[in-house]
């Protein structure tokens, strides 16, 4: 190793010197920051804000700011190196749970603090950057970052519980205690399925690094029992998503195979017939950044309700075709539901199941009276007696279909008699909404064969209703047998739920199985997109 001269010691000695008196002048100005220059700092940008008017969820931001710095008695949080780094790392780990880590400014936050301003204003402009960061990163993981009221006008779920005061305490102490990672887990969702979605997350974006999945080849339809060069990718691509073991194996289409592409077929509401046709091979062509997509939505919708999937309630997974009664937070029953039409969707939200009707009428709900029963009805004036329906006039009465003009009809409604071919069955399950949609029994059960069954106007059709009637009534007295004799009596019959049970009508495109593996849906309503886009949506902070 050389040697130094005197000289080139004499200015290293120099240099060093230097560099440390600089660091210990900016640690000395941090320590010593005046805090009622923080306090003045920061009701500065509240009036800034407030002269902006921002909206609700940024004033609160800047609210829950001021009250984090009152608790701390306006002393900075930011001046100790171990801090940041605990901040930047957990900002930066929030794309694991499908955020995007640039809404939390970390690369302005890694400039501030790695070239450290000399006056107050820098220093207090980069110490309240930061806790907003760290605020509105919480609040992200805790209820979400998109609205869902904003993107859902029939949304009534109410947000994750939080008790503000204990909120901002828990974060003053874990800022102190330099708890930060801890105060980032604990406002995740706490349930198995946001930590499957994790998962997942994780291993499709290592998939992806690594060049995705495989693209199966166009050619004819793969039959059970073929031999295909294209087999051996077929293999590898079902490998990938975790629907075989192993991608080993020759050009022939073997049972095993013909399993897993029944299971995959199954899961993407494919007619499940073990063929690789076109329908099947365009599922499977669908590139791993599109799962990627589909898997940050689906964490979005479980920060927005996860917290609601706890005791006794009935749940209807819109795009998955299947009502579940739960009892303790665990699945006790479940069928097949049909939901409606893509241009007359099932609508999403919460409600309470309050009654049971068995041998229920049907009164025809304005639209469907509108758009199919009123063309039927003046093509045909003896539809309604074919299908047993009478007309009721305002005042509970009925008339003569030949007294209306059915160009324009008003002041009546059309009721279906209870019974045989009731489009309703002979069940209804009850709950209060605006949306005049409800659980129920249908003549048109042929249908819950079907891969996709999209096929009501709005309503829930369940396979097996009567079972799902006894589950929720609950009550001795109502059991399988007398719910039959009732129902067999021919009379109309309103049976209140003696302990109302809650009903949540949700929407996801991700089903987890057995073990925490993830299977996607079709989008059949087309809501991902929306929720996309809000999650890809730019933020903003006060003070710029």
């Amino acid at each position: 190793m050389k040697t130094l001269t005197a000289a080139q010691r004499a200015i290293l000695i120099t240099v060093f010197f230097t560099a440390a008196l600089c660091c210990a002048a900016n640690a000395l100005a941090e320590a010593n920051a005046d805090p009622e220059h923080l306090r003045t700092r920061l009701e500065a940008l509240r009036k800034t804000e407030a002269a902006q008017r921002p909206n609700a969820r940024e004033r609160k931001l800047i609210d829950a700011v001021g009250l984090v710095y009152e608790a701390r008695g306006y002393a900075p949080i930011w001046d100790r190196p171990v801090r940041r780094e605990a901040l930047l790392t957990e900002l930066a780990g929030t794309a694991a749970d499908g955020l995007d880590a640039d809404d939390y400014a970390i690369e302005r936050l890694r400039a501030a603090w790695s070239a450290p301003s000399n006056d107050e204003a820098g220093r207090d402009g980069a110490e309240l950057l930061a806790t907003q960061a760290l605020l509105r990163a919480l609040g992200d993981l805790f209820r979400g970052k998109a609205d869902p009221a904003r993107l859902d006008g029939d949304w009534n779920f109410a947000p994750r519980p939080l008790d503000s005061g204990e909120a901002i305490r828990s974060v003053a102490d874990a800022v102190e205690s330099g708890a930060i990672a801890a105060l980032f887990e604990r406002a995740r969702p706490p349930q198995a399925p946001y930590r499957d979605l994790r998962e997942a997350l994780a291993r499709l974006r290592a998939l992806e690094a690594q060049g995705g999945w495989p693209a199966l080849p166009p050619g004819p339809t793969l039959k059970p029992g073929a031999s295909d060069a294209r087999v051996p990718i077929l293999r590898q691509r079902l490998a990938a998503g975790g629907y075989l073991a192993s991608a080993d194996g020759g050009e022939v289409y073997d049972e095993a195979l013909v399993e897993a592409v029944r299971r995959f077929q199954e899961e993407q509401f494919i007619k499940a017939d073990g063929a690789v046709g076109e329908g099947t091979r365009a599922a499977l062509a669908l590139p791993v950044s599109k799962r990627i997509e589909q898997v940050r939505v689906n964490l979005e919708r479980a920060r927005w309700l996860l917290h609601e999937t706890e005791g006794d309630f009935v749940l209807v997974d819109i795009a998955g075709y299947k009502v579940t009664l739960y009892r303790g937070g665990k699945a006790a029953w479940s069928a097949r539901v049909q939901v409606g039409k893509p241009y007359r969707k099932t609508p999403v939200f919460k409600s309470e199941i309050n009654r049971v009707t068995l041998n229920p009428t049907w009164t025809v709900p304005p639209g469907i009276m509108r758009n199919d029963i009123l063309p039927k009805i003046r093509q045909d004036q003896g539809y309604l007696a074919k299908n047993r329906m009478r007309v009721i006039d305002a005042n509970g009465s009925e008339v003569s279909p030949k007294s209306v003009d059915w160009s324009s009809p008003r002041g009546v409604v059309v009721r279906q008699d209870a019974g045989e071919g009731n489009s309703l069955g002979r069940v209804v399950i009850r709950f209060p909404n605006t949306h005049a949609v409800y659980l129920h029994d249908t003549p048109h059960t042929e249908h819950f064969a079907d891969a996709q069954r999209t096929f009501s106007s709005g309503c829930i059709r369940v396979e097996n209703p009567r079972e799902l009637a006894e589950l929720v009534l609950d009550d001795p007295a109502w059991n399988r047998a007398a719910i039959d004799r009732a129902i067999d009596a021919g009379k109309t019959l309103e049976v209140p739920v003696k302990h109302p049970l809650t009903l949540l009508l949700g929407y996801w495109t991700v089903q987890r199985h057995e073990g925490g593996r993830i299977a996607y849906k079709t989008d059949v309503y087309g809501f991902d997109a929306g929720v996309l886009a809000a999650l890809k949506a730019p933020v903003r902070y006060a003070g710029g």
